[in-house]
Formats: C-alpha cells, structure tokens, sequence
C-alpha cells in the first residue's frame, strides 16, 4: 500500500441535495405567501394592516361623530389583529364598524381573509353579503331613505367593487396556493417515477454484472482450484503441497463469496445478504501473509451489518494493497468506536523489498469512498514522511 500508484486526492462526502418535490415546493409556497415567515415579517405585515385600518378611519372621521360610531370603528380596527384564525368572526365584529361608522377598509381586509381561508364557503358570500350591505346603506337610515334612486344605484355598484374585490384577491391567492401544491405533488411523481427508473436501470445492470462473473470469473477460479489439487496429488515436495493446499483453499473461499455477490446481484434486496464482518477480521489477518499490529478500542457490542461489511472490507483492500505494492512491510490497524462512529485506520510502512508487478486496476479505494459515502461516512487517504500509506475510514452507527 505505498504512495505509487494508489494516491488518492482528499474524498470529501457530503449529502444528497434536496429532491425536486422539495424545490418546486419551497419556490411555490414562498411566492404564494404559505410559507412559514420570520416572527419580525409577520409582526410588520400585521402591524401594517390594522396601521391602515386605523388611518382609514382617523382621517374621515368628523369633529361631531356620535360615540357609539367611534367604538364600533374601533373594534372593527381590532378584528383585523384576529382575523387569521377567526376570519368569520372578524368579518361580523368589523361590519357594524362599517354600517355605522367608516372602517370601510378593516371590513375588506378582513373579508379578503376569510376568502383566502374559505375560498367559496358559504360564510365568504354572507360576509360580501354584509359588506355590500354596509356599503348600500346609510346611517342613520333616514339619510339613506332620502337618496335619489341613481344614488342607490350608485352605492349598489359600489358596495359590488368594495365586497368583490377582497374576495377575487382571495380566491386567487388560494388559487396559486392549490397550483403550488399540485406542483409539488407533481415533482413528488417525477421523483418516484425516476427511482422506479433508476432501480430498474440498476437491476438489468446487476444481472449483466452477475452473468459476466460467473461465466468468467468463476469459471477461472475453479479452474485454479482444480489445478492446485492436481498438483497437490502428484508432487512429493512438503513446501510444494502446502503452497497448493493454500491455494486451493483460498480458491474455495472465492468460490463462496463470489456465489454469495452473486446471489445478491441478482436478487436486486436493499439487504445485501449474509457477508463477512468485523469478526472475520482474525481469519482474515491469519491468511494475508502481511505483518499486522491490530488495537480494537471501545467497539460497540452490536454493529451495524452495513457497517460491520464495511469494515471488514476496508481492512482487506488495505492488506491487499500492501501485499502488493509494499511487500515486507508491517501493517496498523487501528479500529476505534466512539462518537456515534467507527473509526478505521491502517497504516503501513514502505516496502522493505521490490514489489512484484501484479495486476491492478486502481479501483479498491474509489470502492471504498464510494461505499463510505453510501453509508453516509468519510473515506481519506494520503501519503506519510517515511515513505508509508494512511488511509482513514470513518461509518456512523446510527442508521
């Protein structure tokens, strides 16, 4: 595992941004006003309404007003403070305000509410009701019944532009509000329809991956473990049949794990199946024919078995790249759970001896980033002072 050959830039991991659903809704809801606003915004949005209300009325209000239109205006300047969560109910308290006083505009703020909350409920078409009422008749009534019949006309057409007016900007912002939810809903479909896709995808990729390894990678290991027990049977030497007992157990051993990726290929389960784990780590340690310093700190009694396979393969690729790239050399483990997390650390020293060109097509420790970064974990790798390799792998537990 020396620097040539398998130095690796810093792997930074990070999350999956937000899905599409999420975007459409988030730039929806903040257009049509449904999103949650600060608690400053909100305060100014509402003490602007009753600002306007209250100048409404202060600055048409005669010098010789009877006290009784006063305190109606008032309190009809009050209910828009409550006309987000009882807008019908400030819509009735505001409408005296109106009839017998000059809170024109509390009234059409309020009924504009309850056309947002209640769209074509019926409590919105009594509330226009009211409202045009209050705009068609005058207080006090004799005044109102000595009006020409034009004037009453007039106030008819009126009342129709001060009641319809908040409720069309109701039922349109309720409308965009319904848009932006179908939206939503529609890029939710996208997403699903993309997975489904993707899995799909996936699926045909896994069983053209599992038919291409076992006509060819199988098919040669068998025939390398039918080779190791030919030669096991017809030399005399010791050293020579032990060196084929090896390899025709490690043979069998890859004969198993292969049929075990293979069933999981073509199963196509989120659980990839029985797979060795951190407890395999003495068997694997015993036959790499690599010096190891093994110190397990704090390991937690149950792993995860995601994180347990994770493990256990990020100690094989390192040894493996060290019985290639370093012979001789001394490996480190160090494996440590603390934090949430299991740490994994191996370090090697430089080769002591030439290595030996075996084949390699770069791609173990790009696995393993990719397997941290699936397992939503952190994968590192660098070069040490004296010649050696480091590679720092870091599995939250909590999945």
């Amino acid at each position: 595992m020396s620097t040539e050959g398998l130095s690796i830039p810093g792997i930074s991991i990070a999350g999956s941004g937000p899905s599409a659903a999420e975007r459409v809704r988030k730039r929806g809801l903040s257009l049509f006003g449904s999103v949650p606003r600060p608690a400053v915004v909100t305060f100014a949005i509402e003490a602007a309404a009753v600002l306007l209300a209250v100048l409404d009325v202060w600055l048409v209000i005669p010098e010789k007003a009877q006290p009784y239109s006063i305190w109606l205006s008032g309190a009809a300047c009050l209910a828009v403070v409550f006309r987000r969560k009882f807008p019908f109910l400030a819509v009735l308290v505001a409408v005296p305000g109106f009839l017998a006083g000059w809170a024109q505009l509390a009234s059409m703020i309020t009924l504009g509410m309850l056309a947002t909350r209640r769209q074509l409920h019926w409590q919105v078409w009594v509330g226009a009701a009211l409202v045009w009422c209050c705009r068609f008749v005058q207080w006090p009534l004799e005044d109102f019944a000595e009006l020409s019949w034009r004037e009453h006309i007039l106030d008819g057409i009126y009342g129709v532009l001060v009641a319809g007016m908040p409720i069309a900007i109701g039922l349109l912002i309720g409308a965009r509000t319904e848009i932006s939810n179908k939206l939503a809903e529609l890029a939710t479909s996208r997403d699903r329809e993309r997975r489904f896709h993707a899995d799909a995808v996936r699926a045909e990729e896994r069983a053209r991956l599992a038919r291409e390894m076992h006509d060819v990678v199988s098919h040669q290991i068998t025939l390398i473990a039918m080779q190791a027990g030919a030669l096991q049977a017809q030399t005399a030497d010791n050293h020579a049949q032990e060196t084929a007992q090896v390899i025709r157990t490690l043979s069998k051993r890859t004969l198993e794990e292969l049929r075990s990726l293979l069933s999981v290929l073509r199963s196509d389960a989120d659980d990839d199946g029985p797979r060795p784990g951190i407890n395999d780590l003495d068997r694997l340690i015993r036959t790499s024919e690599v010096p190891v310093h093994l110190s397990v700190e704090h390991l937690p009694e149950a792993l995860p078995n995601q994180v347990s396979a994770a493990a256990y393969r990020t100690v094989q690729e390192c040894l493996t790249n060290v019985h290639k790239h370093a012979p001789g050399a001394t490996a480190t483990i160090r494996i440590q759970g603390e934090h949430g997390a299991l740490k994994i650390e191996v370090r090697n020293e430089r080769a002591n001896r030439p290595s030996e060109k075996l084949p390699s097509g770069g791609h173990g420790l790009t696995g393993l980033a990719e397997r941290a970064r699936l397992l939503g974990g952190s994968f590192e790798t660098s070069g040490m002072e004296d010649g050696g390799f480091r590679v720092r792998a870091r599995y939250p537990l909590d999945r």
